[in-house]
C-alpha cells in the first residue's frame, strides 16, 4: 500500500531520491513541450536541500518513491503547488492524483490552491482539470512556450 510521508530534505538518501526523481520527470515534461530550462532542472542536489517548499511524497511498501509534490503559501490563503513529479514507471497509476488529495486535505484551511504547467503537457492538464483546476491564465515563457495558470477553491468558505 502506498502511502504519502512529508519528506525530509536534510537526509540525504531521501534527497538524493527527490532529486532524481525530478530530473527524471522534467525531462520528460521538457521533451514534451518542447523547453529544456525548465527551473527544476537546473538545480543541484545542494540547491534543493535548500528550498522553502514543503514536499510530500508517495513511496510503497519498499520505501521507493513513486512521486512527489511540492508546495508554498506565497500568500496568505493561496497555496501554490510548485512541483509535481511522479516516476515514468509509476505513471497513469493515479500517484500525482493522490498527492493533490491529499494536499487538499492536509491545507484544507487554504481559500485557493494555483499550480502552473506547460500548456503542451496534456496528461497535467488533464489531472488539474480532472481535480477541480481551472486555466485562468496563459504567458509565453520561451518563443512558443506557453506555461498555463489554474486556480481552484479551496474548501473553506
Amino acid at each position: 500500500m502506498d502511502t504519502i510521508v512529508k519528506l525530509n530534505l536534510q537526509d540525504e538518501f531521501t534527497l538524493d531520491d527527490l532529486w532524481s526523481l525530478q530530473h527524471k520527470a522534467y525531462r520528460l515534461e521538457a521533451e514534451m513541450i518542447g523547453f529544456h530550462d525548465i527551473p527544476p532542472l537546473q538545480e543541484t542536489r545542494e540547491m534543493l536541500s535548500r528550498v522553502k517548499e514543503e514536499f510530500y511524497g508517495c513511496v510503497d511498501d519498499a520505501e521507493e518513491l513513486l512521486g512527489a509534490v511540492a508546495v508554498m503559501e506565497e500568500s496568505p490563503g493561496k497555496l501554490t503547488v510548485t512541483r509535481m513529479m511522479v516516476s515514468p514507471d509509476h505513471f497513469r497509476q493515479g500517484v500525482a492524483g493522490r498527492l493533490l488529495e491529499y494536499i487538499f486535505d492536509r491545507y484544507a484551511q487554504m481559500e485557493q490552491f494555483i499550480v502552473s504547467t506547460g500548456k503542451l503537457n496534456l496528461p497535467a492538464v488533464k489531472l488539474y482539470n480532472k481535480h477541480g483546476f481551472i486555466p485562468v491564465q496563459s504567458e509565453e515563457v520561451a518563443p512558443g512556450v506557453e506555461l498555463l495558470e489554474f486556480h481552484r477553491a479551496g474548501r473553506r468558505k
